[in-house]
């Protein structure tokens, strides 16, 4: 039977997270964060999603993330906010009031924000607003310059949903920026290109020089291996020897805009394979996402 015209015209509907997750493979030490991840609202007509957006997720609301967290063995998290939703950071700022020790959050807003409004997600536990030109409902980068000045004063950061190879011509702007740049998984480029290319070399270059940081999610974006995703490996390790005080780990929970469910425990896993030192490993879990988010230390 064909799809009705209304039917057809909608982004396409996201597999749904799988249920089961691989167990640890390392000792997750106390503090541990999770710094990218999503919640979407059960309650679509509540939380409406933009009509340009470029796929529809599965509802993934705070329960199903907080035990997310907890399968994981991650003490802390740090939502995104979903470019689903648009500029409309509602249900990622009422998850985050609630926990307020255990969450910190990344939002999404026009340039012509309020200074209320910003103060607000601050105190909500916002420290970073993303730019993302891969997917629909996202802010571009016509607003990065903008917003870097609006929430430099907030002790914010900017967070970059893009394609790595973009950076060689954007470096001139990307310099000048007065708050640091955190960059998606990995740079959300084939690892294919090598570790040599253009846009990793840039990469690097904003991480050791700049003060940038980079968050080790999303292997499953950039490999060519599904589902051990082995040629991120060395990527990410040159990556961590780069700069090990500027790395963060990420799960990219639930997993959007897939056409295979990955299990989130073995993306975990990798870790150890990109991080076989135990100091290493605890500088991306615990102290890096304490400095840039504001965690209290852990114990």
């Amino acid at each position: 039977m064909s799809s009705s015209p209304s039917t057809a015209s909608q982004p396409p509907l996201c597999l749904a997270p799988l249920p089961d997750m691989d167990a640890a493979t390392f000792d997750i030490p106390p503090g541990a964060c999770d710094t990218h991840a999503h919640v979407v609202a059960a309650d679509s007509s509540a939380y409406p999603l933009v009509p340009e957006r470029t796929y529809t997720p599965p509802p993934a609301p705070e329960s199903a993330y907080l035990g997310m967290l907890r399968q994981t063995g991650m003490s802390r998290g740090v939502l995104v906010q979903i470019s689903v939703y648009g500029t409309d950071n509602r249900y990622m700022l009422e998850v985050l009031r609630r926990h307020p020790d255990q969450l910190r959050g990344v939002g999404v807003v026009a340039p012509d924000v309020s200074d209320q409004e910003l103060e607000a997600m601050h105190a909500a536990g916002v420290r970073g607003l993303r730019i993302n030109v891969l997917f629909g409902g996202g802010i571009g980068f016509d607003a990065m310059e903008t917003l870097a000045h609006r929430i430099a004063g907030l002790g914010w950061h900017m967070q970059f949903l893009m394609d790595a190879r973009q950076l060689p011509d954007l470096l001139p702007r990307m310099r000048k920026l007065p708050v640091p740049g955190v960059v998606d998984h990995m740079g959300h480029m084939p690892v294919a290109d090598g570790t040599d290319s253009a846009g990793f070399l840039a990469l690097q270059h904003l991480v050791r020089d700049h003060g940038w940081w980079v968050k080790l999610s999303g292997a499953y974006r950039i490999s060519d291996r599904f589902d051990d995703f082995s040629d991120v490996t060395p990527w990410a390790q040159t990556l961590i020897d780069t700069a090990p005080d500027r790395m963060l780990w990420g799960s990219d929970w639930p997993h959007v805009h897939q056409t295979r469910m990955v299990n989130t425990g073995r993306l975990r896993n990798q870790l150890a394979q990109w991080a076989p030192d135990a100091d290493v490993r605890h500088r991306i879990l615990v102290s890096n996402p304490e400095r840039l988010y504001g965690f209290t230390p852990a114990r």
